[in-house]
Formats: structure tokens, C-alpha cells, sequence
């Protein structure tokens, strides 16, 4: 079932945004529900991806872009100068590794959640914009608004939550709608 998903904001537009953004954590935090931490680490399809990780990079991904809403481009890493070990930490987001538990990447992604929720109910303007940091994905001098930028978390949100429930169906047949 569709979450109520109720939130306040100085507008209706900061409301729904926010409102939005909870319905798809809902749902990427429904595929979780009653997997011990070994099914949360395992793979049932093609893919690297599973579940534990999938939360853990979501929240990676929230706690990056709501800083940038909050600061700007120094909240984010130049992209085009990574090391390799930039890139090994970039996949180890996606793993939930050993000594990390559900639980735990579960609890850092509700304290992430209701920081951007702060965030963005006491944004005054949704139209603030940054420069984006470098890296090979953005056009060069591109800037991205508050909004854009928590339309991107939405998106993030709910392509990932779709990839769980693809995950969580393989794993036992259990499934977040339908």
C-alpha cells in the first residue's frame, strides 16, 4: 500500500517534495523488513547489488546531496580526480560489510532522513543554486537548484527502491506492492 506521507513545509511545493522523498524511503526501507543481516548481504541476481547495500549507499547518496543543498560544491568531492581507493570506498557503499548490520545502516539512514527533512522544511528558497564539482557526468559550469537537487534524491530514492524489491522478490518472494 501507498504510504500516507504527510510533511510540512514553508510551501506546498517544499510539502510535497518532502512528502515524496518519504514515500520512497518507505518503500526502499519496506524491503527490508524482517531479513537477518546475512540476506541483507546476499546477492539473487546478476547484479552486486543487494539490499544491505542498496540502503547504505541511499543514504551515502542523501547525506552528500542534502549537503550541497546546505553549502555548495564543497560539500561534494572533486569526481574527476578520485584515486583508486576513492573508487574502492565508492564500492564498498554498495556492500554491507563485515561488522556493518542492517540495523545499523538502517538507523544512519532515519538520522540522514531526518536531517534533509530538516533541511528542506526550514529552506526558504528551493531556487538556491550551486555550481556541481567536477566530474565527467556533469556538464562543465552546470549548476543544479535545491529543488533539482532533491528531485535527484527522490529519483535516487526510487530507482533503488525499485532494485530492492527486484532483490527482496528473488530473495524470498516477498514483495513491497502487488
Amino acid at each position: 500500500m501507498y504510504p500516507v506521507a504527510t510533511a510540512e513545509g514553508p510551501t506546498a511545493e517544499h510539502a510535497d517534495l518532502i512528502a515524496q522523498l518519504r514515500a520512497g524511503r518507505h518503500f526502499l526501507r519496506f524491503t527490508a523488513r524482517g531479513l537477518t543481516d546475512e540476506q541483507a548481504r546476499q546477492r539473487t541476481t546478476a547484479s552486486e547489488l543487494t539490499i544491505g547495500g542498496l540502503i547504505k549507499h541511499v543514504t551515502s547518496v542523501e547525506r552528500s546531496w542534502a549537503a550541497f543543498i546546505a553549502v555548495g560544491t564543497s560539500a561534494l568531492p572533486d569526481f574527476s580526480a578520485m584515486t583508486e581507493a576513492d573508487y574502492q570506498a565508492r564500492l564498498d557503499e554498495f556492500k554491507l560489510l563485515p561488522g556493518e548490520t542492517l540495523l545499523g545502516v538502517l538507523t544512519a539512514y532515519e538520522a540522514v532522513a531526518r536531517g534533509t527533512d530538516e533541511l528542506l522544511a526550514g529552506l526558504d528558497d528551493l531556487g538556491v543554486s550551486h555550481p556541481l564539482p567536477a566530474a565527467p557526468w556533469f556538464t562543465p559550469g552546470a549548476s543544479w537548484s535545491a529543488r533539482r537537487t532533491v528531485m535527484h534524491i527522490i529519483a535516487e530514492t526510487a530507482q533503488h527502491a525499485g532494485h530492492a524489491d527486484i532483490i527482496r522478490e528473488s530473495l524470498d518472494g516477498q514483495k513491497s506492492m502487488g
